[in-house]
């Protein structure tokens, strides 16, 4: 396949056929080079033309506990009270900026999510 960018539907469903066809090459190969080049083109247009927002802050901890088989009482430990982790799981209360510093460091998750709007109810 020639490797050119992707401009429109047709050359991304190309980059995708030809991805399924090499996908298993070696690397450092002519292939496997052509592999790597045609994961950044793809993943460049999926970015341009499919953007995913973040997730919102509070489900991205609630996902991140089931992740981790953790417990209310086991963020308690980590933010506060159990009845203050209920509240903010539940969008009744904000995530303080301690609360998210403490969150980031334990369970993983970016800051930049964290720190997101969310209504609160």
């Amino acid at each position: 396949m020639e490797i050119k960018p992707i401009k429109n539907e047709v050359d991304y469903q190309q980059a995708l056929d030809r991805l399924e066809l090499i996908f298993d090459a070696t690397k450092g190969t002519k292939k496997g080079d052509e592999l790597e080049i045609l994961t950044i083109l793809i993943d460049k247009y999926e970015n341009e033309n499919f953007p995913i927002g973040m997730p919102d802050p509070i489900e991205a901890i609630k996902f991140r506990m089931e992740q981790m088989g953790m417990k209310q009482k086991d963020l308690a430990e980590l933010i506060g009270f159990k009845s203050r982790v209920s509240e903010i799981l539940n969008k009744k209360r904000k995530l303080t900026l301690e609360m998210i510093r403490k969150i980031s460091i334990s369970l993983h998750i970016p800051t930049d999510i964290l720190i997101q709007e969310y209504i609160v109810e």
